[in-house]
């Protein structure tokens, strides 16, 4: 199981981290909110075509559970996220969403009943001093960005920290397809009617940019949401809320390369900043508990 976990870690690491530079590529042809509705749209589709006759094993008790996990982990944050990257590097957002580890911690503690050692809240401060770090150079270099959309991927953070905590506590009787399935059946109808209402489909057989905007929404939808939202939900079930929200540091470091090698810059004192990311996550899983 120990070792499943970090395979699985690894895994969801570099795929989410490579999302950020697919969906800097995919606002190159289409607004935010067709990124992130398509992207949904995509998910959504592929998982009932595949995965279907899971929702035979979601309970009436498990649905409202599933409603907010859909919502505080895919939904909004699909749309604040890519908000956030048309106006700010996909490198400095991922280092952003480096938070998600400690408002993990807080809201498990606070609402969820969660302990955690002495060790692991040191490894979490760690981690938020190396994305503080990245943040505050980051800024020296992209003094003109539009910093103030950082607020969205806090709010995108926030959710992931409670959607975790919930799939833990809620959901953990019930297979990780399931709960994703589940999630994109309540998610199907509302991203359809937000892409009619944003003319998209006028959009595409006007502008020949679009086609391939949507080429990286669909090499999101398939491996950025389906595979990787499966893998975490099961991630979550095998180890802890804080384990789990751990990834967000590796994927902090995946994005910034692809960041570099799209153009966007790195520094020695960055690279010595992902070093402290580094360290507080062996930190956070040190203990047996993690």
């Amino acid at each position: 199981m120990r070792e499943n976990k970090w395979l699985y870690l690894g895994l969801i690491s570099l795929v989410w981290g490579s999302s950020f530079i697919l969906m800097k590529k995919a606002l190159l042809g289409l607004s935010p909110v067709q990124v992130a509705a398509c992207r949904i749209l995509f998910a959504g589709l592929i998982l009932m075509t595949l995965g279907y006759r899971r929702l035979r094993n979601i309970q009436k008790k498990y649905w409202k559970p599933i409603a907010w996990v859909a919502l505080s982990s895919t939904f909004f944050p699909s749309f604040f996220f890519s908000f956030a990257i048309s106006e700010i590097d996909s490198s400095v957002s991922a280092i952003l969403n480096s938070l998600t580890p400690l408002i993990t911690l807080l809201i498990g503690c606070f609402f969820f009943g969660f302990s955690f050692s002495r060790k692991q809240v040191g490894g979490v401060f760690f981690g938020l001093l190396g994305t503080v770090l990245l943040i505050a150079r980051s800024t020296d270099l992209n003094p003109d960005q539009n910093y103030a959309y950082a607020v969205l991927i806090f709010l995108s953070s926030a959710g992931y920290a409670y959607s975790l905590n919930l799939v833990k506590t809620k959901l953990a009787d019930l297979d990780a397809l399931s709960i994703t399935v589940g999630c994109f059946s309540l998610l199907l109808l509302p991203s359809f009617l937000i892409l009619i209402f944003s003319d998209t489909f006028g959009q595409f057989r006007t502008d020949s940019s679009t086609g391939a905007a949507l080429f990286y929404v669909g090499l999101l939808a398939v491996f950025g949401t389906v595979m990787a939202k499966v893998a975490f939900h099961r991630l979550v079930q095998i180890s802890s809320p804080l384990f789990s929200s751990s990834v967000t540091y590796l994927i902090t470091v995946v994005a910034v390369l692809w960041g570099v090698w799209d153009g966007e810059h790195l520094t020695v004192s960055q690279l010595f900043s992902v070093s402290i990311v580094f360290l507080g996550l062996y930190l956070v899983n040190r203990t047996p508990t993690s």
